[in-house]
């Protein structure tokens, strides 16, 4: 059973769609654990609905790879699998340098400054250890030329992804060396934008969640050399 957010009840017309968010934002925050087993009967007495949507939002879940039902039926949050996460990194740099060759002669100054202002706030909340507001601050800096009316499409598929990265980062964010390195990569993608210079924007983007990969991979390889130390 769920204790956090215990108060938390749905209110919107699309009871569906808002379980569906709720239980996401639950796996994505790590208020629902790898591998807590799930029980529709106790979420819908928790947000106060019926069991009918649960049941399809932990469906649709499952669909994206959030939860696992196993052969006996029980239904668990899906574990944190450092195995094909370079994947979902390699799909993302490469989206949203797609995002920003579209949304590029668009970009105005109110938005660049809108993109400094939010990573003075990332910056901020490393510093204070504040892994929920970096994480999120992290993605409304990228989501400012994702955002922009270009490609709702794009916008889409990505947002998607994003789930799936903020939920393996916030995992990892306390165990990773050198995470506060972003902030200086989002300085770097401000300076190629107020330069005019795609090219190097797009590099930067690149560079910036390769390196994010980079770091966690350090840590499963630290870990993996203790382990075989112990052995």
């Amino acid at each position: 059973m769920v204790h956090s957010d215990s108060t938390q009840k749905i209110k919107r017309t699309s009871v569906r769609e808002e379980a569906y968010i709720i239980l996401r934002d639950w796996i994505v925050q790590g208020t629902l654990t790898p591998g807590q087993q799930l029980r529709d009967k106790e979420l819908a007495e928790q947000l106060g609905v019926s069991r009918t949507p649960i049941r399809e939002a932990l469906l649709r879940l499952e669909d994206e790879g959030f939860v696992e039902t196993k052969p006996s039926r029980s239904t668990i949050v899906s574990p944190i699998r450092f195995d094909g996460v370079l994947n979902i990194y390699s799909i993302v740099w490469t989206l949203e340098k797609l995002a920003m060759e579209q949304a590029f002669d668009i970009l105005e100054e109110k938005h660049l400054n809108e993109m400094e202002v939010i990573n003075q706030e990332v910056k901020k909340a490393i510093v204070e250890g504040n892994q929920l507001a970096a994480v999120q601050k992290d993605n409304d800096f990228h989501s400012i030329y994702i955002n922009l009316p270009v490609n709702d499409e794009l916008k889409r598929i990505l947002s998607g992804l994003k789930q799936k990265l903020i939920r393996i980062e916030l995992y990892y964010f306390n165990q990773v060396i050198g995470v506060h390195l972003s902030g200086n990569e989002h300085d770097r993608i401000i300076q190629a934008l107020r330069q005019r210079n795609l090219s190097m924007a797009l590099e930067m983007i690149e560079k910036n969640w390769k390196e994010s990969y980079f770091r966690i991979q350090a840590h499963m390889d630290r870990v993996k050399g203790g382990e075989e130390k112990n052995e």
